[in-house]
């Protein structure tokens, strides 16, 4: 009676029912645990997205359940609820698109626009570095993916995590472990990718072009900003309504100066609890049907391909801007335009003091990398108004 007990217990323990799929992505997750961890690649959503990949694909754990988002126009939620382990749940918050804005209003409370405000140019090269997002787009669509998809693999290049999540969640739901995978990999990777090509796309004075210091903004212009900004992409562009408005509620309960504990609370516990709850989530989407196919690979290469064009174009304009610019701009700053906050701000800082130690670039970087945020969001809104 023992023996048959123990031989049940063992028939069904996961030594038994694991499959090479399933150990494939153990391994994969082990990795990324170890990146977050060890390396400090994006740590916060790398090691929640590590630890659901790896909860998913233990088998019997019963965590997530891919059979009930198979038919993902007409989802019951209500099966859901009753029949979904722990990551199902969650994965409702990313699936109905309440996750991804969230995120957006912790960041917004977090994010000074003052250098952005300081030096509207900086839209230009923000808007710029998006060039990323379409070029992945195209490639995409010439590698046999549908046009929904290519707009969600494409949107990595906007170096914006809760973006990325967003988009793919409405354009691709399937694809969505590979590209949020893909998207925080690359940010984690952006001090190794940019460098290169930003010290092959200028020239050494041009590294070492020291700008004017930002004029002061007042605090009536960092009010009166994220409610401008709102409205003017609200009715401009609809679909990326939520996006902006999301981060423009968290900057302007920061800036107000009478929303203190608000601000205080989305800064910390608010914005923590979701990013918990989103790492998770996309980590358990991370299965061996959906996660283990040539797309995949396919995927990261486009990611890649998508952070560098758009680096490379950042700066081009940034270079195209001084041919009728009498103040000079250091090229560098184009690099930030990817979003990427604040990670690709300080590589344009560490780049050009590398040329010239006495030069201070981070806040002018920081217009371009705050605005790369905005723009993204609106190239999310755009593809998921033409493909969604």
């Amino acid at each position: 009676m023992l023996l048959e007990s123990l031989k049940d217990l063992f028939n069904q323990s996961a030594f038994v029912n694991i499959t090479w799929q399933q150990g494939i992505l153990i391994i994969v997750s082990l990795v990324l645990l170890y990146l977050g961890i060890v390396k400090k690649f994006e740590p916060l959503l790398l090691v929640p997205i590590a630890f659901g990949m790896l909860a998913t694909n233990l088998p019997g754990s019963n965590v997530f359940n891919p059979e009930l988002w198979e038919n993902m126009k007409n989802i019951n939620y209500g099966d859901v609820l009753r029949n979904g382990g722990l990551l199902d749940i969650l994965y409702i918050g990313i699936k109905v698109g309440l996750f991804p804005p969230l995120i957006f209003m912790g960041i917004g409370a977090m994010t000074d626009f003052g250098p952005l405000i300081a030096n509207p140019k900086s839209f230009i090269l923000g808007a710029s570095a998006q060039f990323g997002i379409f070029s992945a787009y195209f490639l995409a669509t010439k590698l046999g993916f549908t046009a929904a998809e290519s707009g969600a693999i494409g949107i990595i290049g906007g170096a914006d995590g809760p973006t990325a999540i967003y988009t793919a969640s409405i354009l691709a739901p399937h694809l969505l472990g590979a590209i949020a995978v893909a998207a925080y990999s690359y940010m984690a990777l952006v001090p190794v990718i940019q460098p290169p090509f930003m010290k092959m796309l200028t020239t050494k004075k041009e590294r070492a072009i020291v700008m004017e210091q930002l004029r002061p903004v007042s605090k009536t212009e960092k009010i009166i900003f994220p409610i401008l900004v709102t409205i003017v992409v609200a009715f401009l562009i609809p679909s990326a309504a939520v996006l902006v408005a999301s981060l423009m509620v968290g900057n302007l309960l920061k800036e107000s100066g009478v929303t203190d504990r608000l601000s205080k609370t989305l800064q910390n516990e608010f914005i923590n609890i979701i990013t918990i709850c989103l790492g998770l989530a996309v980590g358990a989407t991370a299965t061996a049907s959906n996660f283990l196919k040539a797309e995949t690979l396919k995927i990261l290469g486009l990611g890649v391909l998508a952070f560098i064009f758009g680096t490379i174009t950042g700066i081009l304009f940034a270079k195209l801007m001084n041919v009728f610019s009498k103040k000079k701009i250091n090229p560098l700053i184009g690099s930030a335009g990817v979003s990427a906050v604040p990670m690709a701000a300080r590589i344009s800082q560490k780049v050009a003091q590398s040329e010239n130690p006495n030069i201070f670039l981070l806040m002018h970087a920081m217009g371009p990398n705050v605005a790369g945020v905005i723009g993204s969001a609106i190239a999310a809104g755009v593809l998921i108004s033409l493909l969604g």
